[in-house]
Parts: C-alpha cells; structure tokens; sequence
C-alpha cells in the first residue's frame, strides 16, 4: 500500500470453507472492522476475484452497474483495484487498493507475487504457531494424562497385590470358605472346605449346600436360610456328610454379601470342623461325670473302711485268743478273708476316687512290669508275653502298690479278652508332653514316662470304649466283676497327675496308653514287711474321732505290748500330748477328724516337740493333703484296714528311725 500511495486499502485473506474474508492489514479501515475483521463473501465485490480468479478493477462503484453495492463497504472510495494473490495456484489472499494513478495496477502486478509469498510464509509461519500451540497443548494433555495412567497403574497394581494376598490367605485358610449364590449353590470354594468334606475344590462346583446337610436337619436348614436372608447372617453349629456319607460336626457363620446399591448377590460361609472339639468337650464332660462319682465312691469307701476296720480288729484279737482247735477259729479266719475281700473293693474304689495315693516315692516302672507280667505269663500260659522296655527309662513318682493294683486290672482285662490266648505286648519309653500332643485333655508340660498295654483279643466297639471307665460298669456277668478294675486303673492314673487313653475295634484288639509323671529322684528298692506280729514297749498316743476304731485300735496296741493313752480328736489329743510328751514314744493320728484335723494336729505337736514320731492313719488319704504331712516330716501312712500283723511291723519300723 506504501508503494502505490494508496490512502485507503486492505488485505483479506480467503476463507473458501467459511465463504468469508480475513482483514489481516488495512490503512483507512473504519473502526467497526477493525473490530471484526471478518467480511462476508456477500458483503464485498471482492468475491468475484474468488469466482474469477483475476483482477477487479472498478472506476466508480456507484456507476458500475455490474457491481452490487456492498452494505458496509469498509471504506469510501469510488474506485478500487482488488488484485487475488495466488500461491502457485492456490488463492489465498485479495488486495485491495483505491486508485490514484493508472501505473498502480501495472506496479502492482509485478509485487503481487512476493506479496502472495510473504503472505503464505506469515500464514504458514501462523500455522506452525498455532500447530505448536497445539502441539504444546496435546503434549501438555498426554503428560497429565500419562501421569493420571501411571496412578492409575500404581492403583491397580496395589489393588492386584491387595487381591493376591487375599486370594494366599482364603486358599491357605485352615477355615473351609465358600460363595454360594442366592440359593446357596456354591460358586467357590477354598481347599479347606473341599478337603473338610471330602471332595477336591472343582467337585464342589455347583453343588447345593442342602446336599451336604442331614436330612434329619433340613428343618434346621430351612430355618439358617431364612435367617440368612431376612438378617442377612447367621451362625451356628450344624453337621454336614463327607464324599464317604460321615456325617461330622461344622461351625458356620454365613453373611448376606451385597452389592454397592444394595441388593444381595451371594452368600459368604466360613466354615470350621468341630469334631476335635466336640471331643474334647466330650472328654471334659465324662471326666466331671468320673469326678463327680469319685467323690460319692470315696466318700462311702473311707466310711466303709472305719467299718472295716473295726471288723478286721475285733476279729484278729479273737484269733489271738483263741486255739486253732476251737470250732469258732475257722469261722473268724473266714471273717479276716471278708474283709480282706472287703477291703479290697474299698482300695478300687479309693482308687477310681483318686483318694488311694500313699507312700510316695521314686519307683521303676521297668521293675514293676517285669515281675507282675513273668507272674501273669506263668499263670496265663495260653498268652504270649512280649516286653520291649527302654533302657535308661525315667522313674516314676508314684505309691508302688496302686500301680500294681493297675497293672494287674489291665493284666486281667487283657486275659478276659483273650479267652482261647493270644498275644500281649508291653512297650515302655521316655516322653515329653509334645510327643503326647491331642491325646489328653489340659495336658501339663513335662516328662513322662508310657507303658503301652497292647492285646491281640476281641477288641470293642466305640460306645463301649465311652464307658469302659465308668464304675460299675462291666460287659461281663455282674458275679465275675465288680465293674470298678478299670474305673480303678483310671483313678489312680489320674491320681498321680498322669493320663490314659484306650484305642480299640471290634475284632482287632485293645491297646491301653499310659502317660505317668517322670521323677529326676533315685528309685528306691520296696522295702519287705514283716511276716509275723513283732511286740514292743513304750506309750503310743492313738488318736482317732470313730469310737469303734480308737477301742480295737487301743485293744491291739496293748495285746502287743504297748501302752496307750487315747485321744477322741485332734484337740484332745494335742493337749494330752503337751501334758505327757516326755512319756509318749509316738503318735498314731487319723487324718479327717471334725474338730481339728490330722494336719493341723501333727503341726502343733511338731511345734512341742520337733522330733515327735507320728503314723498317719486314714480311710483314704485325700490327694495332696496326706503327701504335704509326709514331705513335712511325718514319719508314715497306713491306710485303714489292717492287721495286727500290718500295724506291728510299721510301728517298729518308725521306732527304729533315729
């Protein structure tokens, strides 16, 4: 426009898709087009270089009957010159020029094609601006949206690792899992509920869990879906049946699982198998029941004996009275071997009561198995004895003739289940509370020592083997038994902190397990009692709160030589003990007396004279009570009934201590 001195003029740019012109320079322009720079094809003559495609040149434009006037021509001027700007062929550009001289369209016409160049470069140029722009833009769009991928990478990684361990846990879950749908047709299962019911985990599949249920308990499970479905859980102990059929015993919580809106899509059960609980449990309960008979049994044992022995008493003074010609003789021996019999219920009684254990000591349970198993063999030929005894097995605290009393239960169990003969295998070892692991309930930690009583005989069946330690109960015809052999060999297990288990089937035998208390103390060699009646001299203080003991006591002491001062209970007797101690060689003391007992009583007199010399009688000895009074010095224990015999021997035997 400068060079063809042009005052007014422009330069549009061509915008064929949009039909309209761009003002991108101008010099006059009207300040309204300076604010829209854009021209309609329609509003400009202009647009017939665009249908042409060649120059316009006109001389007065309101003469210029070809020429519509244009309604906002932009500028006055009665005569104009618009020149197109083609780009090799392409039109990209109109200038537009009013005329001053008649050399401008000649001027012009040469320049017009640098102009169309200068054009294309600053619209190229315009467009690389705005491709980087847009470049800029997309690059800055893929970076955030990259950045925005990565979270969402690192999002679902965690969320992929949150799913693995989840998944690791159920799989290796010892509870059973499943996801049953709406009508409790299982979708999945974890191994541990699969392995619980016998099956692999793709069996499962499908399956409904009313087929694993009893049918006796569909009413049960009728009612587990229903609460299922109105609570949305439930929980609960109901028996499911194995692939075999078994029905066995399952602890369940199923919970509703819903969907974000809240519908319910599926169930979710957790299953865990009860049966060692239930067993336990059931453990637990037979042993509250024993305990419970126990204590009744050990009660009328420890009466029965005092009856005992006033019997055995009143009769042994007879026979020391009275010729072995004279025709009552035999009549009072017979007396002695009733309550011999007699006193031989009460001791298995005491024995299942676990109110039997006395005279404690380190013994060999490898010596005891021996010589009561060569006296079986030799007695039952019929039977096989087999022994594997360890050596440098541990000994056993225990009172040596309460663990023969149960080896000979067990011999004569074994011998009644092998009627025609058979075989017997004694097994001793060393054990810890970890080798016995499952097999006792509320196991102490420790060392044990186990005898294993196993026989070849008719074995039992499961119920029988739930009572074989009841009292009273036998399989044998009740004038054969007293049903109390095993009720005993429990007891006394028991009562010296040990534990016993049985496993039998009908037809293959019995084995009976053992589990005493190991010792680190030296096992003592028994001591042998004496044959014949030994007289003695001396004042002995018998104590006993039972008139008919303290009077046939009192009688045998003195047929025997000995002087006796009684006391009719423990605080009576320790006042006569603080008057005459000086004269008083020893104290025979019952242990259970209503006004002060055994205990009590040999501890104030301990505290008059510290070296008194005392013989603890009982009719049982209460577990505990009777060991605390030996371990506090106490010189010995004899438990009621016994003979003159008995009681002889055990007096010169503490008299003799120095």
């Amino acid at each position: 426009m400068a060079v063809s001195k042009a005052r007014l003029g422009s330069v549009y740019m061509v915008e064929s898709e949009k039909k309209r012109f761009r003002v991108v320079a101008s010099r006059g322009i009207e300040s309204g087009r300076k604010k829209n720079p854009y021209i309609s094809f329609n509003d400009s003559p202009a647009r017939l270089v665009v249908t042409d495609r060649k120059p316009l040149l006109v001389q007065d434009i309101e003469s210029d009957l070809g020429i519509s006037k244009p309604s906002n021509p932009g500028y006055k001027s009665p005569s104009f010159l618009s020149m197109p700007i083609f780009v090799r062929e392409d039109l990209i550009a109109i200038l537009n020029l009013s005329l001053i001289d008649s050399n401008d369209e000649q001027i012009l016409s040469i320049m017009i094609g640098e102009i169309g160049f200068a054009l294309e470069n600053a619209r190229l140029h315009s467009k690389i601006e705005e491709h980087v722009k847009d470049l800029q833009e997309r690059t800055e769009e893929l970076t955030s949206a990259n950045t925005q991928l990565q979270q969402e990478i690192a999002e679902r990684k965690q969320a992929e690792e949150e799913i693995r361990k989840l998944n690791a846990a159920v799989e290796q879950s010892i509870d059973g899992i499943a996801i049953g749908d709406l009508k409790l047709k299982l979708i999945y299962v974890n191994d541990a509920f699969a392995e619980m019911h016998g099956y692999s985990p793709e069996e499962m599949i499908g399956t409904e869990v009313a087929n694993l249920q009893k049918k006796e308990q569909m009413d049960e499970y009728k009612s587990m879906m229903y609460k299922i479905r109105k609570q949305g859980s439930w929980t609960g102990e109901i028996e499911h049946i194995r692939k075999d059929g078994k029905p066995f015993p399952t602890y369940i919580s199923a919970t509703l699982l819903k969907a974000d809106e809240g519908n319910p899509t599926a169930t979710l059960m957790v299953a865990r198998d009860i049966t060692d609980q239930k067993n336990l449990e059931a453990k637990l309960h037979h042993a509250q029941k024993l305990e419970a008979l126990g204590t009744l049994a050990g009660g009328i044992a420890h009466n029965f004996n005092n009856l005992l022995m006033g019997t055995q008493g009143n009769a042994s003074l007879m026979l020391l009275d009275t010729d072995s010609a004279h025709p009552h003789y035999e009549n009072l021996k017979r007396i002695e071997k009733l309550v011999e019999r007699g006193s031989r219920l009460t001791k298995q009684l005491l024995a299942y009561a676990r109110e039997g254990k006395y005279e404690v000591k380190a013994i060999s349970l490898n010596r005891l198995v021996k010589e009561t198993s060569d006296t079986f063999g030799m007695t039952k030929k019929e039977i096989r004895v087999h022994r594997q005894l360890a050596e440098q097995l541990w000994g056993v605290k225990a009172d040596q003739g309460q663990i023969e009393r149960a080896l000979w239960n067990l011999y004569v169990n074994a011998a009644d289940a092998m009627p025609k003969g058979g075989d017997l295998f004694l097994e001793t070892m060393n054990v810890t509370d970890k080798d016995m692991g499952g097999k006792a309930y509320k196991l102490k930690p420790g060392n044990y020592v186990q005898l294993t009583f196993r026989d070849t005989g008719v074995g039992m069946d499961r119920k029988t083997m739930e009572r074989i330690f009841d009292p009273f109960f036998t399989t044998k015809d009740m004038s054969k038994s007293t049903g109390l052999g095993l009720a005993s060999v429990y007891g006394t297990i028991k009562t010296h902190g040990g534990y016993i288990d049985v496993d039998s089937k009908k037809g293959c035998g019995t084995t009976f397990s053992i589990y005493l208390p190991a010792t680190e103390k030296r096992v003592q060699k028994p001591i042998k009692s004496s044959e014949h009646i030994i007289e003695g001299t001396g004042t002995i203080l018998l104590v006993d709160d039972e008139p008919i003991v303290l009077d046939v006591g009192a009688k045998m002491l003195k047929m025997i030589g000995y002087t006796v001062p009684e006391g009719k209970g423990g605080r009576q007797a320790v006042k006569i003990y603080q008057e005459k101690k000086d004269t008083i060689d020893m104290v025979i003391l019952d242990m259970i007396m209503p006004d002060m007992g055994g205990g009590e009583a040999y501890d104030r007199m301990k505290e008059i004279n510290p070296k008194v010399k005392v013989l603890l009688l009982s009719g049982y000895s209460i577990d505990g009570q009777a060991t605390e009074i030996l371990e506090r010095g106490c010189d010995g224990f004899m438990q009621k009934p016994f003979s003159i015999k008995e009681l002889s021997g055990k007096i010169r035997e503490i008299l003799d201590k120095k």
